[in-house]
């Protein structure tokens, strides 16, 4: 069996700081904007690692309502409130929830998991990702089926359609620019990176299941641009709640629970 370890930081929004797997780290240390939590800061800044980015990625809260928050410890469960709802994260823990069928990882794979509850009224509207910067060479590569639909986004105006292919897909040397897709009804992409593949399965039955990617080949921010690259599943078909049409977003079921189960995992590749 593969190592497998996750770290988390409650008080810098729930971010995961550390996901090492098949012997790397795979997870970006980030820029270096900031040292230590962003609890009550009102513009988002890059920490790297994974953020939790809940009601909406793009758009207000800008990366969601989550990243600057401190999040409890039970035990078992990490949890958060955001207005009138409660979001809680299991990591790598407890019995399988029964409320729905979740993802099983594969016996012969280094894997973390992540459960997921959401409390809120039924009929909620969110888009959650787990917004992912990895920490890959020059020449990896995001791998998604054939044929899955891709909604591309300029720096202004709506998503286009847009076409996922090799040369989006792949991290390539620094050329200015920066790109964000959502590839719709997309629940698993594998990244390959030196000799190694890195799998995020997202399983949440009924519900929009996507995979979002932002390759950023030094052109963000403005002024002072690097090199990052994203790679999110998430519950919805928009980056920005706000903008979501028929189908876009998740909702809350009758009973006011959804539950949702992340796994990665790591094999060579």
């Amino acid at each position: 069996m593969v190592s497998a370890t996750v770290g988390v930081d409650l008080r810098d929004g729930g971010r995961w700081t550390s996901l090492h797997l098949g012997g790397a780290e795979w997870l970006w240390a980030g820029p270096g904007l900031v040292s230590g939590p962003r609890t009550g800061r009102a513009v988002f800044t890059d920490a790297g690692g994974l953020d939790e980015c809940f009601p909406t990625v793009r758009g207000t809260p800008d990366h969601g309502g989550l990243w600057n928050q401190v999040w409890t410890d039970d035990g078992e469960w990490d949890a958060v409130r955001w207005d009138d709802v409660v979001l809680r994260r299991r990591m790598n823990g407890g019995t399988r929830p029964d409320a729905a069928p979740l993802a099983v990882p594969r016996a012969d794979t280094g894997a973390v998991w992540a459960d997921y509850e959401l409390t809120a009224p039924p009929g909620y509207q969110f888009v959650w990702a787990a917004h992912a910067l990895l920490d890959c060479a020059v020449g990896a590569s995001v791998d998604v089926p054939d044929k899955t639909a891709c909604r591309l986004y300029p720096d202004e105006g709506p998503w286009v359609e847009g076409d996922w292919s090799s040369t989006l897909s792949t991290y390539g040397p620094s050329d200015g620019t920066a790109v964000g897709a959502v590839l719709v009804d997309c629940p698993s992409a594998t990244v390959r990176d030196r000799g190694m593949a890195l799998t995020f399965e997202l399983s949440c039955p009924g519900q929009p299941v996507s995979t979002a990617v932002w390759r950023n080949l030094e052109g963000f921010p403005a002024g002072a641009p690097y090199r990052s690259l994203g790679v999110e599943p998430m519950l919805g078909r928009v980056f920005d709640l706000a903008e979501a049409g028929p189908g876009d977003a998740a909702v809350v079921p009758d009973g006011g629970r959804l539950t949702w189960r992340l796994v990665v995992s790591a094999r060579p590749a």
